[in-house]
């Protein structure tokens, strides 16, 4: 019996509306190694989307693949709950001793559920329990996932209206930049803090993301993070940072609130901790917050195996030996920025500086509709990228950590060459 593969049709009559991504990328994806992915017709991409920043180390990135081919071959516990395995202790082992004691970080670790949503909002139920206050505070252009305390602690007005009902509890600030360095850092939000007429309510806590990913690439600075973490400090607020995209490497660091020397109170965790894309995520917290009780936020695949496997691989291959993978990605952030730069003078009158740190860019134009057709455009000519910002008007870079740095030429050059096409 010859097997007869599916049309691509069955995916819009038979999936759900809200899909998204395969709708800029039209192709039924077969195959994927490294930097590249590879249609079912023989077409090849060169990756600068990275699984939305969960494939930092490269699709089906070897050594990882060895791991964890071997630990399936040995029947390795698949799905453990929050049970104790030697695969959890393995991944806690490399953990600690290739991250937290190298940084000089106190943090326990907890499993939430597997994705990026769930710890934060595992990390806004703690700071709630831990403080007896409800009111979180956010900034503008934020993204920090879509189940309902997630979005409510999340800018973007498309998405907020997805939950279908109030979003309460979560107060927006102006994030850094936000006011074009017309008043001071933080000038409205201590003088709402110190007012007992302002109609706030004494935040439990405040969320930050570094580099505003989804929100168009928007790169805090370092003093203002700073900042940040001295008036959490003063007015007791627990500091969260929301490393889901950021973190594991993408900016440089580990962390991507290493360079500015601020050490928060929680962290989120997720997409690339697992190194393979495999479901996982944690939430980080000082251990002085660890007031739990048994089973008091639990979720079903809280332990999944595989991916302590594979993320205590990654570990162990890209940063036991110190800094060489934060090198290596920043030098290769400085190509990017280079490349940028030079689209950036062609399209003068149409383009912003680009922003960005480390292996994260993006390039923003004044036409709101030529990201997504410059996008659309990469897509025809061989390349992966994404869109970011309110209104998608900027072209998102976020290649593998792995990338080589020809396969990252390459690949901007077409971003060049689409840019120029559809100016």
């Amino acid at each position: 019996m010859t097997a007869t593969r599916p049309g691509p049709d069955i995916f819009e009559t038979l999936e759900s509306e809200v899909r998204s991504y395969c709708r800029g990328w039209p192709a039924v994806f077969d195959r994927a190694q490294g930097s590249r992915m590879y249609d079912e017709d023989g077409h090849t991409y060169l990756d600068f989307f990275a699984g939305a920043g969960s494939l930092n180390y490269g699709h089906n990135n070897p050594l990882l693949k060895r791991a964890l081919i071997d630990y399936i071959e040995r029947d390795g516990v698949t799905h453990g709950l929050d049970m104790s395995t030697t695969a959890k202790r393995t991944f806690l082992e490399s953990f600690r001793n290739t991250v937290l004691r190298p940084r000089g970080l106190p943090y326990k670790v907890m499993f939430p559920g597997p994705t990026g949503t769930n710890a934060v909002e595992a990390a806004l139920k703690l700071a709630r329990k831990v403080k007896g206050r409800e009111s979180v505070v956010s900034f503008t252009n934020a993204f920090h996932g879509m189940s309902l305390g997630s979005l409510a602690v999340t800018g973007n007005a498309f998405k907020r209206a997805g939950a279908g009902i109030p979003l309460v509890h979560g107060t927006p600030m102006p994030f850094d930049g936000y006011l074009d360095g017309r008043s001071p850092d933080f000038l409205w939000f201590e003088r709402l803090l110190d007012d007992s007429g302002s109609g706030l309510d004494r935040p439990a806590a405040v969320i930050v993301e570094t580099v505003q990913g989804e929100g168009g690439v928007n790169v805090a600075r370092g003093e203002w993070l700073r900042g940040l973490e001295d008036l959490c400090r003063r007015h007791d607020m627990l500091l969260i940072v929301d490393d889901v995209q950021m973190g594991c490497g993408r900016t440089g660091g580990f962390f991507s609130f290493e360079e500015a020397g601020i050490v928060p109170d929680v962290v989120t965790v997720s997409k690339s901790i697992s190194g393979y894309g495999l479901p996982f995520a944690l939430t980080l917290f000082r251990p002085e917050l660890d007031i739990w009780e048994p089973g008091e936020h639990n979720g079903t695949f809280r332990g999944n195996n595989p991916a302590f496997v594979t993320g205590a691989a990654a570990l162990d291959a890209y940063w036991a030996d110190g800094q060489a993978m934060e090198k290596q990605t920043l030098a290769l952030g400085d190509r990017v920025e280079e490349a940028l730069r030079a689209i950036r003078s062609e399209h003068f009158e149409d383009t912003e500086d680009p922003r960005g740190r480390g292996l994260i860019w993006g390039l923003e134009f004044h036409a709101r509709d030529r990201a997504t057709r410059t996008a659309r455009r990469a897509f025809e000519l061989g390349l992966l990228i994404e869109t970011s910002g309110p209104e998608s008007e900027v072209v998102k870079i976020l290649p593998p950590l792995t990338i080589t740095r020809e396969e990252l030429d390459e690949g901007l050059g077409i971003l060049a060459r689409a840019a120029r096409e559809t100016a």
